[in-house]
């Protein structure tokens, strides 16, 4: 059988497309204590009984910006809100996950050095292709000082950036990504944590590296063999990198492919 790469048609590598939140930043739980508060407000008030910590809300909606998280809840939950009070709701989590991200942010383990060094060679341009709200994409990227690597023109998110607001796995923002920067899918590559993630790069048929370093913390070796088999498997990395120090050897494995 071809290897996936023929079917994606990848052309030569121009371009680098990096998620952000828990693949250049460490910004998801710190987020997702923002979104606990204000998902079981909402809870509350629907007279629903179930409550989220930030770590439960976190393993069952990781990848998902606040606006496809409350559409999860409403489905999962069985309730309904008004357009209105979503977007409330939606303004109000911004503010308070942008003030932690102001505070704590931290660049993702070894992440740093590989952008330091892929901004000098001017090998591959580099893009942010995000399904957080632009706002705090910039608080994450400008704390932990790595916001000089990236054209603010070249910032993606799925909240923001699109006419009609999305998350991933809908691929729109990647294809958005790739008309604005004028390139192809196949002449790309993608770097994922999560399984929404990762699914809209395979959807949008760009080359995709799983990374699975943020899920030593979360879940030990256990966690990390899951998710290393649901961005092999069934997402189709064609590399799984484990910490920032293997990413140059990921990119090999890609352009070889």
């Amino acid at each position: 059988m071809p290897p996936l790469a023929n079917y994606l048609g990848i052309n030569k590598i121009t371009q680098i497309l990096f998620d952000c939140d828990n693949t250049l930043v460490l910004s998801e739980s710190l987020a997702f204590e923002a979104c606990s508060d204000l998902a079981n407000e909402i809870l509350e008030k629907q007279g629903k009984p179930e409550r989220y910590t930030g770590p439960s809300l976190l393993s069952e909606f990781v990848g998902y910006n606040f606006r496809g998280m409350l559409v999860g809840l409403q489905k999962k939950h069985n309730f309904s809100l008004p357009q209105d009070e979503l977007d409330e709701y939606v303004e109000k989590e911004l503010g308070a996950v942008v003030k932690k991200l102001n505070e704590k942010a931290e660049p993702c383990a070894g992440v740093m050095p590989v952008l330091e060094k892929y901004h000098e060679e001017k090998k591959y341009k580099l893009a942010i292709v995000s399904s957080s709200a632009l706002s705090r994409v910039k608080a994450s990227i400008a704390h932990t000082r790595m916001d000089h690597f990236f054209n603010p023109d070249h910032v993606f998110s799925a909240a923001t950036s699109l006419e009609k607001p999305t998350s991933k796995p809908d691929p729109a923002i990647y294809l958005h990504a790739c008309k604005v920067l004028g390139v192809q899918p196949g002449e790309c590559v993608a770097i994922e944590d999560s399984r929404s993630g990762a699914t809209a790069a395979k959807n949008a048929q760009i080359p995709l590296i799983g990374y699975v370093g943020p899920y030593y913390e979360e879940g030990g070796e256990e966690k990390v063999k899951s998710m290393e088999k649901v961005l092999k498997d069934e997402c189709g990395a064609l590399a799984i990198m484990h910490h920032w120090k293997e990413f140059d050897e990921c990119m090999e494995k890609v352009i070889a492919a």
